[in-house]
């Protein structure tokens, strides 16, 4: 992509109404735009990034077998109340009266539909177990929307729901399902915590948040410096502290705080006894299907990410997850047709490489080409100028490490070499 066609729009100066780190790169970059409270218009940039994430998750979602479906975001009130839930959700959950006087929600989550699909479509056990899967905008109206789309009132999220024949075998899928998620954040390249959790309004036996360490997170985490013990802090009556001993006899206390971007769940048969979700089972009994829930907030990642690793320049984005891989700046584009030829061959092999790479095109000053590639926070740039003219060199530089390497084109030509662009995609790769 051309910079000058790429949609992408970058401000010097941080929003009044912007709180945390994320939120302030996240407007200042152009990856969205607000709309209203906790209401955000993901622009091309960030919506790139979104997708990719969504790519990542769908992978491992599929390698485990689930099934990807799309639910409708407006619900009916009659399946609310046969749950129980219609009351009991509170001011999260967006009432809606349509024109016919019938009472709707925007879904905040889809345990009551998933459930409603699963007692009408599957009757033996035999078609367990089974895990449907969605990535959909949700919506909770929150009392107090802050910090961009960390906490926003809309939001993109990933929700999955398994459907058993007995304990054992949710707990096998539960395992499954556990182990994938760590596989997507291990790829997308986060570091971050599995804890013990509250279940919340969602309800069930047992489950366990995903938690990007992070400053800005709004919980504390208590773990183990050297097992995998780690629970909310939220858990404790009176937390331990610091190089205390873990409560798991492992290792001594540490204390980080977390964003939350993913959650499990055992649900066992809340929703199934409600609603009766049945099944025969092997010796030909009807008996309740048992359920597991598993949700990833995508949108939320994207925030979490940054505010894990960013600097003073900008956003330092996970390669797996960034919009664009490389960027080409090219000074003097405009003026000098070396350069631009240059560019313009060097932007093509890279394209070529399947590389999703960004050319700044622009006629601005390289001061600007340099601020607006780090805001963006492209993991590696090609600077082409004054050197390539007179030495035919141009340097590459790695945002994260902040390192520059002089690359040296031989060939004397207006396109790349081969060894050019093996140097390139070895420095890409790491």
């Amino acid at each position: 992509m051309k910079y000058s066609k790429s949609g992408i729009t970058t401000i010097k100066s941080a929003p009044n109404d912007a709180e945390i780190t994320s939120h302030i790169l996240m407007i200042r970059s152009g990856m969205i735009k607000k709309l209203a409270s906790g209401l955000y218009t993901w622009m091309p940039l960030g919506l790139k990034v979104l997708r990719k994430i969504e790519n990542i998750i769908r992978l491992e979602m599929n390698r485990i077998n689930a099934l990807e479906i799309l639910m409708p975001a407006i619900q009916p009130s009659e399946l609310w109340k046969e749950s129980g839930r219609w009351d009991k959700y509170g001011p999260e959950l967006l009432r809606i009266i349509d024109r016919h006087e019938r009472e709707f929600c925007f879904g905040p989550t889809h345990e009551e539909i998933i459930t409603d699909i699963a007692r009408k479509d599957i009757k033996s056990y035999k078609q367990l177990p089974i895990i449907y899967y969605q990535i959909q905008t949700k919506f909770r109206d929150e009392i107090r929307p802050r910090f961009g789309v960390m906490r926003a009132r809309e939001f993109l999220m990933k929700d999955a729901y398994s459907f058993h024949e007995n304990e054992e075998c949710l707990n096998k899928t539960y395992d499954i399902v556990f182990n994938a998620y760590k596989n997507c954040f291990n790829k997308i390249g986060l570091e971050y915590k599995v804890v013990n959790a509250d279940n919340g309004q969602i309800g069930g036996s047992e489950s366990h948040e995903f938690h990007v360490i992070a400053d800005n997170g709004e919980d504390e985490l208590i773990f183990s410096d050297s097992s995998d013990y780690a629970i909310n802090a939220e858990l404790f009556s009176e937390a331990p502290k610091e190089g205390d001993q873990c409560p798991d006899g492992s290792g001594k206390v540490k204390i980080r705080r977390g964003i939350e971007v993913g959650h499990i769940f055992k649900l066992g048969k809340n929703y199934s006894d409600s609603m009766n979700a049945s099944i025969s089972n092997k010796s030909n009994k009807t008996t309740k299907m048992i359920m597991g829930c598993y949700g990833i907030g995508v949108s939320r990642i994207a925030a979490a990410a940054i505010e894990q690793s960013n600097d003073d320049r900008g956003i330092i984005w996970p390669k797996s997850i960034s919009p664009y891989e490389i960027s080409i700046i090219s000074i003097g584009y405009s003026k000098n047709t070396t350069i631009k030829d240059y560019a313009d061959n060097l932007y093509m092999e890279l394209k070529k490489m399947n590389l999703d790479v960004l050319l700044d095109d622009r006629d601005i000053s390289p001061g600007n080409m340099f601020s607006d590639a780090d805001l963006i926070g492209i993991p590696n740039k090609i600077i082409i100028g004054k050197k390539f003219i007179e030495k035919n060199e141009f340097e590459y530089k790695d945002r994260k490490l902040n390192k520059t390497f002089t690359i040296n084109e031989n060939n004397n030509s207006q396109k790349p070499s081969q060894t050019t662009l093996d140097i390139i995609l070895s420095h890409i790769n790491g």
